[in-house]
């Protein structure tokens, strides 16, 4: 077989648990040296790339995706399959024409493409789930098996939430989606979605003269991917409920709800294609109550390729009742680090949402919450963005929301609270 991929799975847990304590948290890190096997070619790879096309991406705005894009095309490695796709109201293939599908990247057709995007022009409406559903059919009928798409938009999604819902349930799982928001009025909520639904990013373009560096970012590190897919495979014994997966370094994204049951006390949950590389997931498990000093295994952790079933990692989450409170009150640093990062997440998101209803106080306490956990924890960035949208009396303490907050500056707080620190090396 050759030289396989090197993962390795470590685990950060305090497995103690008090003599009626039945929760047990774990980090499961996850790395990835990228090495293809020696034997086997790397895995193809196909890539979309989606442009608003529509009315209110005129001006300059589409003459920067018009260069975004072309660097997007640019970027991608020779043999690779690919198409660009323009959204309005609907999709369209921009590139290659007629029904060829997708199309091998070399520079004949990469020229020919960068020509097909330089013709783009601006006008009509905006369906984002028209466009997955283009990108979705062209990927699918692709050979290739690292399927990545690239989307980018200014503007608010015009289709009814349920068909939207219903296209991101259809096409979950099929391939990876990043997008790109652009200016001030899109609205985050959407791409958080799309990027949960396609196990992908969202970020925040604030000038558009930016659009082409982010496109060649993120087609570089697509186009670094080496492994299709790996799953996380978790059992927990009998008596014990699974409470959620999810991935919390480098972004936030909730796994628990994308199990496919592998038997009745095991379940796999995606994690997309994976570079050179490393990520972070948090899995809680509830177990019975159990004597002092017995220990169990709480949970096995096995990384899988879903297609042959190969291990490429595993490990243990344990348990073990103690009366010792010194034991079992040490929180472990990863755990409280990640469980933080969430909970400031969750304060920017029930803020943001507060305050765009008129609820001021409810507003006000949860960002100022948030304001002092991203200072404790190192967040600069965050911090500094919670500081434009509420203010705190350093005297007195009290916190107020601040009356004329720029709305790119709401934007990027609400798309940047996905992102986390890692746990720095000296704890802190």
């Amino acid at each position: 077989m050759g030289d396989q991929p090197a993962f390795t799975l470590n685990i950060d847990q305090n497995k103690y648990l008090p003599i009626d304590g039945r929760e047990v948290h774990a980090i499961l890190t996850v790395a990835s040296t990228g090495s293809a096997p020696v034997s086997e070619a790397p895995a193809e790879a196909a890539e979309v790339i989606i442009i608003d096309t529509s009315g209110s991406m005129s001006g300059s705005k589409i003459r920067e995706a018009r260069q975004a894009a072309a660097t997007a095309v640019q970027t991608l490695r020779d043999g690779v399959y690919f198409a660009v796709v323009a959204g309005t109201e609907k999709a369209t293939v921009v590139y290659p024409g007629g029904n060829a599908g997708l199309i091998r990247a070399n520079p004949a057709t990469r020229a020919e493409a960068e020509r097909a995007i330089s013709r783009l022009s601006a006008g009509g409406g905006t369906a984002i789930g028209q466009w997955l559903q283009l990108a979705g059919h062209l990927l699918t009928a692709s050979p290739a098996t690292i399927k990545h798409a690239l989307l980018m938009t200014d503007g608010q999604n015009n289709e009814q939430d349920r068909v939207f819902a219903a296209t991101l349930a259809g096409w979950s799982g099929k391939f990876v989606c990043d997008s790109l928001g652009v200016g001030d009025d899109w609205v985050p909520a959407e791409l958080r979605k799309v990027a949960d639904a396609m196990l992908g990013t969202f970020d925040f373009v604030r000038n558009q003269g930016d659009l082409p560096e982010f496109f060649r970012r993120l087609t570089q590190t697509s186009m670094s991917k080496t492994v299709a897919e790996l799953s996380l495979r978790v059992w927990v014994p009998q008596t014990a409920r699974l409470m959620f997966v999810k991935q919390v370094s480098p972004t936030l994204l909730d796994l628990t709800g994308k199990r496919t049951d592998v038997n009745p006390l095991t379940g796999d949950y995606p994690t997309g294609s994976w570079g050179q590389e490393e990520r972070e997931y948090h899995i809680c498990v509830e177990v019975p109550s159990a004597q002092i000093g017995q220990e169990i295994r709480a949970g096995w952790v096995k990384l899988v390729r879903p297609d042959t079933q190969e291990v490429l990692a595993t490990g243990n989450v344990l348990a073990q009742w103690t009366d010792d409170l010194a034991q079992s009150t040490r929180i472990n640093r990863k755990v409280a680090h990640y469980t933080g990062q969430a909970e400031l997440h969750e304060l920017i998101q029930d803020g943001l949402s507060a305050r765009a209803m008129g609820d001021v106080d409810t507003a006000t306490a949860r960002l100022a919450k948030a304001r002092q956990i991203a200072t404790e924890s190192g967040r600069e960035d965050t911090a500094r963005l919670l500081e434009k949208v509420v203010e705190v009396d350093p005297a007195t303490g009290t916190a107020r929301l601040r009356r004329n907050v720029d709305k790119a500056d709401e934007i990027e707080l609400d798309t940047g609270s996905v992102r986390t620190s890692r746990l720095r090396k000296d704890g802190s």
